[in-house]
């Protein structure tokens, strides 16, 4: 029984957009290969940090939402933790709840999107 996720990873101001793009295929690549389902990703880019991690005070904000087995996400983590340009990460089982307003939330974004 798949369930569904959100992920949020914080990588290092310092990559050029081709590092960054690549980090977020890495991890694109990582869910799908083991049997995950991406749902919904969103670049968030370049944002400032509510407090400074490791003396940086920006940081580029990815969101997966994604489908996968419980086992799945300690494996997810342990990339995060293992890869130099990540400098945070928040990973979430979402209820039913969160699922119904992350679809409203998506539609309302393609609507501003066709207009």
């Amino acid at each position: 029984m798949l369930k569904q996720y959100e992920t949020v990873f914080i990588a290092t101001p310092v990559l050029s957009e081709d590092q960054m793009k690549e980090a977020v295929e890495k991890y694109r690549d990582f869910i799908v290969a083991d049997g995950g389902e991406i749902v919904w990703e969103e670049d968030w880019g370049l944002r400032k940090l509510a407090y400074p991690i490791e003396k940086k005070t920006t940081g580029f904000y990815h969101l997966f939402e994604f489908k996968a087995d419980s086992q799945f996400i300690a494996k997810l983590e342990t990339q995060y933790r293992r890869d130099e340009r990540i400098i945070r990460f928040l990973t979430f089982a979402m209820d039913k709840d969160a699922i119904a307003y992350a679809e409203r939330r998506r539609n309302n974004k393609k609507e501003a999107v066709k207009e």
